[in-house]
């Protein structure tokens, strides 16, 4: 009897584990219905890329975006809606007029985008383009005297070959199952060599840092007019760069134009021929140092359950983007379908048990500094470990930032006892090629600063589609790239997850608390 009672019991507790993991058919269909045949999703991305417009750090267009996006939340019926503070980020900076082209040979239009935060050339200028020549700091001084208003490039550049790949992809189920196949990884460190070819290497690149860096100094000395600088890409795309800095003391910097490589190597190889090439450009761009803070939007539906409406269940995206688009795939994708969830939540009259909240982050770009500042006043300081009490009062973090891609499964990061639960969450939209489970992480996005105190954090994973090979911090990341069915589904999914976490009983299982993280010297 005794062993009987024993054995009933194990399995009404698994009976209870499984039941509370098995997503609710009615509204599991009530959500994909709004999701799937009411969405918002594409006029949510509209306003963040065409009517908002570039969404740099601290920018005009961020701060438009931001705006619009409090008063959406709040005319959708969320509460708590404002912009919240998470630090000193320093300057913003937007592009007032671009134009350059070369003018001899013959004329031709230059694709390119002024460098962020960079100054502009103060009217317009022409020039005959000199080609710089440094492989070290001496080779700079036969320039001295001789670049003051001038145009100037350096005498590199990667030759372009022809793609065979097409730019756009979805991830095959054979990639899928590996995924999911992935087992996990002991920590640690991985060992840098120390020597050989690889030493070799990392002394050219320190060379040449130094090289680059007495060179900016002694553009700056010499008051060139404008630096062309080739920029990463091809057939026309150009991804940009991490720009110039943007602390509210950083040291004058020259003119610069990241110039796509088509145009920036046709320039390149009438110089290196001996033939004269002239350029003109009038180039204006505008600081923005009266508020140095940076900000996070924030709102929220609020729980329900008198034992559970103080935890939360967050979602998230960065909102800020870079200047030589509208930032359509980076990430106004992601940060439409957060908004998306939302409103569907609130579609359906969902009332949940636990706070769900959002968070579009900004000056994701420039560090993960909007969610990691909201993590540290929040919840706790990774470097030290010391916690606030309301980090055991979360239960999860789900980020979208891979792109305009649907969802094909989730990232674990490590968080092996996630799992099954997530894989039970799934099941409903096997259907929508949601299906993978993978104990792998995939880094450089906000979900790290929430693992980083102990919070489970999560990113969805994603098709690729053209993210990497065409948008992803390119002069092509516009409305035009996002895929209409994709943000339907994702959006779709993410609500069904919230759903989900914030009625559980017991919050998403944690992985063992991380080590202190110092800041490396």
């Amino acid at each position: 009897m005794k062993r009987f009672t024993i054995t009933a019991l194990a399995f009404a507790l698994c009976l209870s584990a499984f039941a509370q993991d098995t997503p609710d058919a009615a509204v599991v269909q009530k959500i994909r219905k709004e999701g799937l045949e009411n969405s918002k999703a594409m006029d949510i991305a509209f306003n963040l890329t065409d009517v908002s417009g570039p969404r740099l750090s601290n920018s005009p267009g961020l701060k438009r975006a931001q705006e619009w996006a409090v008063k959406q939340l709040t005319d959708w019926g969320l509460k708590n809606a404002h912009l919240e503070a998470w630090g000193t980020f320093g300057k913003g900076w937007q592009i007032d007029k671009y134009y350059a082209a070369t003018t001899i040979p013959y004329y031709h239009a230059i694709i390119a985008s002024p460098k962020a935060w960079t100054p502009g050339t103060n009217g317009p200028i022409k020039s005959t383009v000199v080609l710089i020549k440094a492989d070290s700091v001496a080779d700079l001084a036969k320039y001295n005297g001789k670049l003051a208003g001038k145009i100037v490039m350096m005498d590199q550049g990667t030759p372009l070959t022809s793609g065979i790949k097409a730019d756009f992809s979805r991830y095959a189920d054979t990639t899928l199952a590996q995924m999911a196949a992935a087992k996990p990884t002991a920590g640690g460190a991985r060992q840098r060599p120390t020597g050989g070819p690889m030493a070799d290497r990392m002394a050219q690149m320190m060379k040449m840092r130094e090289v680059r860096a007495a060179m900016s100094a002694m553009l700056v000395e010499e008051k060139v007019g404008l630096i062309l600088t080739y920029a990463r890409g091809g057939q026309g795309t150009f991804f940009t760069s991490n720009g110039a800095s943007y602390a509210l003391d950083a040291k004058p910097v020259s003119p610069e134009l990241e110039v796509a490589a088509e145009d920036y190597l046709h320039i390149l190889r009438l110089l290196r021929a001996g033939k004269v090439v002239e350029v003109e450009a009038d180039i204006k761009t505008s600081f923005y140092d009266q508020d140095p803070q940076g900000y996070n939007v924030i709102a929220e539906i609020p729980g329900t359950d008198k034992k559970l409406k103080d935890e939360l269940v967050m979602i998230g995206g960065h909102f800020d983007s870079w200047h030589a688009a509208t930032g359509a795939t980076d990430n106004a994708a992601g940060s439409a379908v957060m908004m998306e969830a939302m409103r569907i939540l609130k579609s359906i009259d969902f009332k949940p048990k636990r706070t769900i909240r959002i968070a579009l982050w900004s000056s994701e770009e420039q560090g993960l500094f909007g969610s990691r500042g909201y993590v540290a006043k929040h919840f706790g300081d990774p470097k030290t470990m010391v916690l606030t009490p309301d980090q055991k009062k979360i239960s999860a973090y789900y980020n979208l930032d891979n792109g305009t891609g649907k969802i094909r499964g989730v990232y674990l990061q490590g968080n092996e006892a996630a799992g099954p639960i997530f894989q039970s969450w799934l099941t409903p939209f096997n259907d929508l090629g949601a299906t993978t489970i993978t104990i792998n992480n995939t880094g450089g996005t906000d979900h790290q600063a929430f693992d980083a105190v102990g919070i489970p954090g999560f990113q969805f994973i994603q098709d690729p589609a053209d993210y990497n090979t065409r948008t992803h911090h390119s002069n092509m990341d516009t409305y035009d790239r996002l895929v209409e069915d994709d943000l339907k589904q994702s959006a779709t999914i993410i609500a069904s997850f919230v759903y989900n976490t914030s009625q559980r009983e017991a919050q998403i299982p944690r992985k063992e608390l991380p080590a202190p993280q110092p800041a490396r010297p």
